[in-house]
């Protein structure tokens, strides 16, 4: 029994360690963004357990993304403003909307190896400063290279995207079919820090948790 608690703190202490590094420890490790004017922001919306990317609306983001208008996603109301984007577990995502649907399968799905999809979802006007919302100033090309990281997030058929019939949170958004295995190591988070990164911002070696992102997004990216 002593064994088995010896064992059981040290991978405390290792899980603690990881998670530590990979928030203190910057990702790119050298440089940083290119000098240059930041014309662009997006947002990055938190929760206790995900992160999504919010892209402001204009005509070459609807261009970028008029597969989502073909397929059902409303992105030219005049109320949007942004697109919001994320990854994730395709069992945890779909499976539970709100935490009072929360169940074992798709945890243990989460947890372990899973499918991934992506969310797509319309935001109006977002009132800064909010204590769930982060703003980022970034240039044109790392905007390009984002929109480019996330177009590539998408999986695609013959037909192109493909969107799950039948499955989302309101009547805005929807659910498609998406590039990549989730699992508790390479998950949501870690998902959009890639993301943020290719945007030119620095974030820790390794993000599964909003807050070590948030941590090591306040860190490395003061303005």
């Amino acid at each position: 029994m002593r064994r088995t608690f010896r064992i059981l703190g040290f991978l405390v202490l290792f899980v603690f360690v990881a998670i530590a590094l990979g928030t203190l420890v910057p990702r790119p490790l050298f440089g940083g963004p290119p000098a240059e004017a930041m014309p662009r922001h997006i947002l990055v919306f938190t929760n206790p357990i995900h992160t999504d990317i919010a892209v402001p609306l204009d005509a070459s983001v609807l261009e970028k993304f008029g597969f989502l208008l073909d397929a059902g996603i409303e992105a030219d109301l005049p109320a949007a403003r942004y697109l919001v984007f994320g990854w994730g577990s395709k069992a945890f995502y779909i499976g539970t909307p709100t935490w009072a649907e929360l169940k074992p399968g798709p945890v243990l799905a989460a947890l372990t190896l899973d499918n991934s999809v992506m969310h797509v979802d319309l935001a109006g006007d977002v009132a800064l400063p909010h204590a769930t919302v982060n703003r980022f100033d970034i240039g044109e090309a790392g905007f390009a290279a984002l929109l480019d990281f996330i177009e590539r997030s998408f999986q695609k058929g013959p037909d192109g995207v493909q969107r799950i019939a039948g499955v989302n949170y309101g009547a805005y958004d929807g659910f498609f079919e998406a590039n990549g295995k989730f699992n508790a190591l390479a998950g949501c988070n870690t998902w959009t820090a890639a993301a943020l990164r290719e945007a030119g911002l620095t974030t820790g070696w390794w993000n599964p948790l909003p807050a070590t992102l948030n941590w090591s997004l306040g860190l490395y990216n003061r303005p």
